[in-house]
């Protein structure tokens, strides 16, 4: 299902539609099918104006009975007693669910932990809901009869089955939908053409058997703005936003990590462009990860490093490594649902305070924040121009929701995007160099082996303000904590100031940061009230406190117990904040931000 979401997100971004989705699935590397512990699901949302994967779906496709219970209960599949409630369930009173009826058999509905058989009255579905049987499993096998695959091979098809039908069902043009195929099996040429067969049968089977459900025409025209786009994924948007920053600052990229989920992707695919200039290591663990990148930094290199949260952890001595030598180095963290394994697939905002204070000592760094699965590009570029011009390592968070589900992306020219200028060092200070010596801005000059003239040591012990050398005197290590703070305040002059998205003139302003943007602006949006959107963490932006003092209502909205509102409340003591928290692993509801709102107002 993650597949044939994909493709579906991908047709619609190349017909123009904005797309917003949402993968969901096991942490199990191969959890039990048929099972309610083993469903896999993707949600999407396309159109016009799309800003979420949606709350309620419109259209459902259930491969097998454990799916129809789960995605019919939601949140309570495992409740003996649990039966369809509008609440729970992920989809509304009117929506569309298609059934492969050969997957409701004894041992599938046994596996699923039903009680009769007679699944659609046992879950107590409203008639109000249009449930349209499709024996997904019989047709597939009809299809490829004469393929000559095994049934093993046929019955992976299936999916391919439904896609088509659902082409059919959003009138999707057919003749795009064969052009992804081909494309996404362009390496195992023989998939494509029994994989394309029953794509199309699937397509037909919608159009020629006149089925009772009528097609379903989207919004939105394609985008007027002219370019190229296609739907991305966080984490990859995230490395191409690294390969670009490169490519502007003419840096080789050094990439040292260790594979963690849902980080694991950003690695992958920096592995493979070596056609790029790009270096990418596995090492032996997280804490080797970051210390290859910093010896890269030291070298001259943009040197980066991906993670999640337990590795943003082990990190956390050689990041104060980076603060301490004030080398750059860029930290994707990927956050999950924690604390130590947690819930390694699904999505959580719950490294905001290990990201700002987790380190020995006064150890300041930047932390920027993405909001959406396409400005995870941006916001990758935006990390590594900041280290760079800064001489600083750069946390830059994103989380499970924004890496692995997609949105429309226009792809950027080189040349459109803003200019990098790394840190280097004076003509005149040939010979002359030490660690110690900075800019007008307090920014240490950037020194690597091989420039003669520039010979020096950089240490993780304390450096004396003015010649480089080790310092244990106590009034030169405040002076030096208080020149590295300052470094790191003075890039708000750099920064965007925070701007209010919605009525700005309401008295009321949802205050959010990161991934949750899509789903606070549509909050905002039925609410009519303000929205105040944070990627910009550490420093914040210069007119935070100007914006905030002046609403009346402060709610800010978070998937964690409170850290950026705890975190605000630091900066800006007078602020009446209220909190709005979820930690379940999963996005906001709009529907649920919005009667908060309400109840609570």
């Amino acid at each position: 299902m993650q597949l044939t979401g994909n493709l579906f997100a991908q047709l619609g971004a190349e017909l123009g539609h904005e797309i917003s989705t949402l993968p969901d699935f096991p942490a199990e590397i191969r959890a039990p099918q048929g099972t309610l512990g083993g469903v896999s699901g993707f949600q999407v949302e396309l159109g016009a104006e799309v800003y979420t994967p949606g709350d309620k779906a419109d259209v459902i496709v259930a491969m097998n009975a454990a799916a129809l219970k789960v995605c019919t209960l939601g949140s309570h599949f495992n409740h003996p007693q649990a039966h369809y409630d509008e609440q729970f369930s992920l989809y509304h009173r009117h929506a569309i669910v298609i059934v492969d009826t050969d997957s409701l058999t004894d041992k599938d509905l046994e596996k699923a932990l039903y009680h009769t058989d007679n699944p659609f009255t046992e879950l107590d579905i409203p008639e109000s809901v249009q449930i349209v049987p499709v024996p997904l499993t019989t047709l597939t096998k009809e299809a490829l009869k004469e393929s000559g695959m095994d049934n093993k091979s046929m019955l992976k098809s299936r999916n391919m089955f439904a896609f088509g039908l659902i082409c059919w069902l959003f009138d999707e043009p057919m003749d795009k939908a064969i052009h992804l195929l081909e494309d996404k099996f362009k390496k195992k040429p023989a998939l494509v053409a029994p994989n394309t067969k029953v794509m199309v049968d699937g397509y037909n089977y919608g159009q020629n058997l006149a089925l009772s459900i009528h097609q379903i025409h989207l919004d939105g025209a394609p985008n007027e703005v002219h370019g190229t786009y296609t739907s991305i994924a966080g984490n990859k948007a995230t490395a191409w936003g690294l390969i670009a920053a490169a490519e502007k600052a003419g840096k080789h990229l050094f990439l040292g990590s260790y594979p963690i989920t849902p980080a694991t992707d950003i690695l992958h695919e920096l592995a493979a462009r070596k056609d790029m200039n790009v270096m990418a290591i596995q090492a032996e663990d997280e804490i080797a990860g970051v210390c290859t990148a910093i010896g890269a930094a030291f070298a001259g290199d943009l040197a980066c490093t991906t993670t999640s949260g337990p590795g943003l952890s082990l990190k956390s001595e050689a990041i104060g490594l980076a603060v301490m030598a004030e080398l750059p180095l860029v930290v994707v963290d990927v956050q999950r649902g924690g604390p130590s394994t947690g819930l390694p697939t699904k999505t959580e905002q719950t490294d905001l305070l290990q990201a700002l204070y987790g380190r020995n000592g006064e150890c300041p760094a930047v932390v920027l924040a993405a909001s959406s699965s396409s400005n995870c590009f941006d916001f990758a570029y935006e990390a590594c121009k900041i280290a760079l011009e800064n001489m600083t390592p750069v946390i830059l968070l994103t989380d499970t929701y924004l890496a692995n589900g997609t949105a429309l992306w226009r792809v950027p020219k080189l040349a459109d995007l803003p200019a990098i200028h790394p840190q280097s060092v004076p003509e005149e200070l040939k010979g002359k160099y030490n660690p110690a010596l900075r800019d007008e801005r307090g920014v240490r000059y950037w020194a690597f082996p091989g420039m003669e003239g520039y010979e020096h040591r950089n240490i993780g012990l304390e450096r004396d303000a003015a010649r480089g050398t080790i310092s244990t005197n106590p009034e030169n290590h405040e002076v030096m904590v208080r020149a590295r703070q300052a470094k790191i305040a003075q890039i708000a002059d750099r920064i965007p100031e925070l701007k209010v998205q919605g009525n700005a003139s309401s008295d009321t302003l949802l205050v959010g940061w990161g991934s949750t943007e899509g789903h606070l602006h549509a909050a905002a949006n039925e609410l009519n009230c303000a929205l105040a959107q944070f990627n910009y963490i550490c420093p914040l932006p210069k007119n935070t406190r100007e914006v905030l003092s002046q609403y009346r209502r402060i709610i800010v909205c978070e998937l964690n117990t409170g850290q950026f509102a705890a975190y605000l409340r630091t900066q800006i003591p007078s602020l009446n904040i209220e909190q709005y928290n979820e930690i379940q692993g999963q996005p906001f509801a709009v529907e649920r931000i919005v009667n908060f709102v309400k109840v609570n107002g």
